[in-house]
């Protein structure tokens, strides 16, 4: 069966189109999927919070990327899983751009929101990025080592200063997976994975957080970046990726 007939078919089973251009059929068809970016780039936050590891991230959320994000995480349109996980998988790559261990962190929802939605999108999300890594060599695992210590306000409308007093001591890391996993097979290199990067706030009370139990952070990784953020081959002045 042709793809044209096989995208006729699913419009007229469920009445879809593409996120990315319309046309009806497939939620993401093939020719936005050739389309997708493919340059993965540093999404330094400006003001940067101070230590960050470098941020990567594979497009800017706009548009279709935004269209994407949104639409897999609060309507459960789980058919973007597969583009928004090569999105991942592309910053992963650039920031390590070597097969090498990997452990992929997720930043972690608040329990509520997880049951809310009737799914975990981020956890999903990496865990199909590291299959997509496993097909270029990495040897890359997803341990959810990060969990919610506490609630936070909504962080819509929030600056990045209020947005880092608002996360902060909201993340800790789960001592049990990481006891499991030194004991199993070491960490490898660690790496932070989210969907959105914005202020770098939740970045960095991640990375604070596993840093406060001996794991260093290699590297944030993201699908996409705000149009905030700039584009830069190092950290803004005054910051310090290696910062504990």
């Amino acid at each position: 069966m042709t793809d044209t007939l096989l995208d006729s078919l699913a419009d007229l089973v469920t009445g879809s189109c593409c996120v990315g251009c319309e046309r009806p059929g497939r939620m993401w068809c093939r020719a936005c999927e050739a389309d997708l970016p493919g340059a993965p780039f540093l999404a330094w936050p400006t003001p940067c919070p101070p230590g960050l590891a470098p941020p990567w991230a594979a497009a800017e959320y706009a548009g279709p990327v935004a269209t994407m994000v949104v639409g897999h995480k609060e309507r459960r349109q789980l058919a973007l899983r597969r583009p928004l996980a090569r999105l991942l998988a592309s910053a992963v790559r650039g920031a390590l751009p070597r097969p090498t261990a990997l452990l992929l962190v997720p930043v972690p929802s608040r329990g509520s929101t997880v049951r809310s939605r009737g799914h975990d999108p981020l956890d999903a999300i990496t865990r199909r990025a590291a299959r997509l890594l496993g097909e270029v060599g990495y040897d890359a695992q997803v341990t959810p080592l990060l969990v919610s210590h506490r609630s936070v306000r909504d962080q819509a409308g929030l600056d990045a200063q209020e947005r880092a007093a608002n996360l902060r001591g909201s993340l800790a890391c789960h001592s049990g997976r990481l006891r499991r996993l030194a004991l199993t097979r070491g960490t490898g290199r660690v790496v932070v994975c989210d969907d959105v990067l914005t202020t770098g706030a939740t970045a960095r009370e991640a990375q604070r957080a596993l840093n406060a139990s001996g794991v260093t952070v290699e590297a944030v990784t993201t699908v996409a970046a705000t149009r905030r953020r700039v584009r830069r081959p190092g950290p803004p002045s005054g910051s310090s990726p290696a910062s504990q």
